[in-house]
């Protein structure tokens, strides 16, 4: 439980789920959703996994590291031109094993139709498609095992949201009477609950009620931020002896201290905030 006098004045109780330790290469949800897509390629008999991403990507670093760990062939479909040198995340996938190839903006947004896949399918061979982000049913059903995981008795659980498969698969674990909050790191994330809801309905085949997605606390959009944040971050650090990564997990902190702030949290409610993962980039 953090000690913290902001929480402490607005009534409330927060608890971290340190999913980030979960393995130095594969943290928090990357594992969580690519345990069971692993076990299905294994299944099918693939050599090689193929997945898409942007130039910064850590689902890119974590496929290829899955690769490298399990023995699978990787690829990489990134969005975008190639750039000389890599980049950090780039290269870390390469010197694991992946093959990166590049796809310009207009075609990556037509990545999954069949024109595409097909001729990926004809330079690479047969291939295992992990979807972007991770996130699809197999995905939810693993994110939804991190509940289990949880000792102490909660209210609320939050995570960063992105493509929403965490927030899906956490939302699913819950016991009657808990609620789930995901933060958007994107801009304009309105969207997001109708992906949760079909990632949901995919997996179960029903939607939970249970959750809810916070689309206020972006700060100018995904891998974007302001100096408030950057503030924040510094002020965490200092206090608690925790960096957190910029791109999800702050903005899911500083919407929980900025809710709590403003007492939309019932007094003596107990939060967990999950870290998912450290931002590769920093």
């Amino acid at each position: 439980m953090l000690d913290d006098e902001r929480l402490d004045a607005a009534g409330v109780r927060l608890l971290l789920k340190r999913d980030d330790l979960i393995h130095p290469d594969l943290p928090g949800n990357k594992w969580r959703k690519l345990k069971y897509n692993l076990e299905a390629a294994r299944a099918a008999g693939a050599p090689r996994l193929l997945t898409f991403g942007g130039a910064y990507s850590n689902h890119i670093r974590a496929v290829a590291a899955a690769g490298a760990l399990f023995g699978f062939e990787t690829v990489g479909v990134i969005r975008g031109e190639e750039h000389d040198p890599l980049n950090p995340s780039l290269q870390f996938a390469v010197d694991r094993g992946m093959h990166l190839v590049y796809l310009d903006r207009q075609t990556y947004r037509r990545k999954t139709e069949p024109d595409v896949t097909d001729q990926l399918r004809a330079e690479f061979g047969d291939f295992y498609l992990v979807p972007e982000g991770g996130s699809n049913a197999l995905a939810v059903r693993g994110c939804a095992e991190l509940v289990g995981e949880i000792t102490e008795e909660f209210d609320v659980i939050c995570c960063g949201v992105g493509t929403g498969g965490t927030l899906a698969g956490i939302a699913a674990g819950l016991a009657p009477g808990q609620q789930a909050i995901g933060f958007s790191s994107l801009k304009g994330g309105d969207f997001l609950s109708d992906d949760v809801a079909a990632l949901q309905r995919a997996e179960s085949g029903k939607v939970t009620d249970n959750w809810a997605i916070e689309t206020g606390y972006h700060f100018g959009g995904y891998a974007k931020t302001k100096p408030e944040l950057a503030e924040f971050i510094e002020d965490f650090w200092l206090r608690h002896g925790l960096r957190l990564d910029w791109v999800y997990v702050a903005k899911m902190m500083y919407g929980i201290y900025d809710l709590a702030a403003r007492r939309k949290f019932p007094t003596g409610t107990r939060i967990v905030a999950v870290v998912t993962g450290p931002n590769f980039q920093t």
